[in-house]
Formats: structure tokens, C-alpha cells, sequence
């Protein structure tokens, strides 16, 4: 996430006011902690243009 928003030359402050989300949620999920919700994730990632990816695990 950084990564793009670094690429995208966006600021922590810029991205969290674009996806609405707290500035600490910003800075939180980039150093790797904190448990956001996934609406707050979702939220991020679309103003980053990004998509999660899911992996169902097939058991028999």
C-alpha cells in the first residue's frame, strides 16, 4: 500500500481525507498494525486503484 501511494505521489494525510479514514488508520496499516476493517481497507484501495485478490482453499 505504501508502495503505491508513494508511486501515485500521495501523502498519508492526502490518502486518508481521499478514502475518509483517520490519519492514524493511514499510518497504522503501513507500519503493519492495527486490525482495520475491511470496509476501511476497501475504502483505501479504491482511491489507490488497487483490488483485493481472494483465495478460496478447496478441502475435501
Amino acid at each position: 500500500m505504501k508502495q503505491r501511494r508513494e508511486y501515485l505521489s500521495i501523502t498519508q494525510q492526502d490518502l486518508a481525507e481521499m478514502a475518509q479514514v483517520g490519519l492514524a488508520t493511514v499510518k497504522d496499516i503501513e507500519r503493519g498494525k492495527g486490525n482495520p476493517s475491511l470496509n476501511t481497507i476497501l475504502k483505501i484501495l479504491e482511491v489507490l486503484g488497487m483490488e483485493i485478490e481472494y483465495h478460496v482453499r478447496k478441502t475435501v
